[in-house]
């Protein structure tokens, strides 16, 4: 459901590489004004901009606790043809990394969203299907409901379980459409309970939403249980 926009991994990683390099060099100025220097040529700004867009992307891959200090000596010492590491070996232990963060980030997604259904389900108006989808039913509708053929206009908003909002299509001011069966498979599922006019809100386990695998540089977390509240605009049947 989410729009994916993104570089090409390779490309991603070398901006991540790049933006450990820049964000944490500036950590090790120490006290220096964190104002925004005066801009003197294009070049400047063209810096400014892309230590604006690595930092970004430092942050969104999770990489909160690097030291300064350790980064600088790498950095300078590559310059210079000194690096203890090849850059091989230096790609290999930063992925080696980002993997180790992704496996505990899901572990911990999948421990709460576990948790989470479990409790959930034994609440009021709460259904749960054999596949693990739970929905509730927020306007019960009284249009016809979809098959997993057709193509279908809702209205949605994605949060994850703590509440933070993810994608809307109501933020957007614009509803969305697309096949039913071209989604993921909570969707596919849980649209078809619904009826046209209807409003429902649907918890999505792990495995019925984007697994392992979700938009990287994204908001959601591997392996993470999501809740959409989804009202159901229109269906167009397709061939």
């Amino acid at each position: 459901m989410t729009v994916r926009n993104h570089l090409p991994r390779r490309h991603a990683f070398l901006l991540l590489l790049a933006a450990t390099t820049l964000f944490s060099s500036h950590q090790a100025l120490g006290q220096r004004s964190k104002a925004r220097k005066t801009t003197t040529s294009p070049m400047d700004s063209v810096s400014y901009a892309l230590g604006v867009l690595f930092a970004t992307n430092l942050s969104n891959e999770g990489f909160s606790n690097i030291d300064g200090e350790s980064l600088r000596q790498g950095f300078e010492q590559a310059l210079a043809g000194l690096a203890t590491l090849s850059p091989q070996e230096a790609d290999g232990t930063v992925r080696m990394h980002m993997t180790k963060l992704k496996e505990e980030a899901g572990k911990k997604s999948l421990e709460e969203g576990e948790a989470f259904l479990a409790e959930n389900a034994s609440k009021e108006g709460v259904v749960t299907t054999e596949s693990g989808l739970q929905y509730e039913v927020l306007v019960e509708g009284n249009g016809a409901s979809p098959k997993a053929t057709d193509e279908v206009t809702v209205h949605y908003r994605g949060t994850l379980l703590n509440g933070e909002e993810f994608d809307s299509s109501i933020g957007r001011g614009q509803p969305a459409t697309f096949p039913l069966n071209g989604v993921i498979r909570g969707w596919t599922e849980g649209l078809q309970t619904m009826k046209v006019g209807g409003k429902t809100r649907f918890f999505i386990p792990q495995d019925l939403a984007y697994g392992a695998r979700p938009a990287p540089g994204g908001k959601i977390p591997p392996y993470a249980a999501l809740i959409f509240e989804v009202e159901l605009l229109n269906i167009t049947a397709r061939d």
